[in-house]
């Protein structure tokens, strides 16, 4: 990768790190965000690729799949929105778990 792609691609993901944070829904900034955030660095051009287009997905329905309310439906699966919503699985599971904790129900 040539130094002028490399700054591209830092460029790309410095604004798709912005936009995943600033969803517009707080539920949305948490769970995309912080897969993003904690993703960034390794994330492939392909990947960032996927991102965006879960991304353009509305608000609204983002939250209901990535939290389970509802199942995602055919025309918007794709392995990337299934990844997030593993991992937002996984981040609600240990927020429940610390809450536990500090509420004196992991003692």
């Amino acid at each position: 990768m040539t130094e002028d792609n490399h700054a591209a691609l830092d460029t790309r993901r410095k604004r798709l790190l912005y936009r995943a944070n600033h969803r517009g829904t707080y539920e949305n900034d948490l769970i995309i965000g912080g897969f993003v955030k904690t993703r960034i660095a390794a994330l492939s051009a392909q990947e960032l690729d996927e991102i965006e287009i879960v991304m353009e997905f509305p608000d609204a329905e983002l939250a209901d799949w990535l939290t389970g309310r509802k199942s995602i439906p055919p025309h918007a699966d794709s392995p990337m929105l299934r990844r997030i919503r593993e991992a937002a699985e996984v981040g609600g599971a240990s927020l429940r778990k610390n809450q536990a904790c500090q509420d004196g129900e992991g003692a």
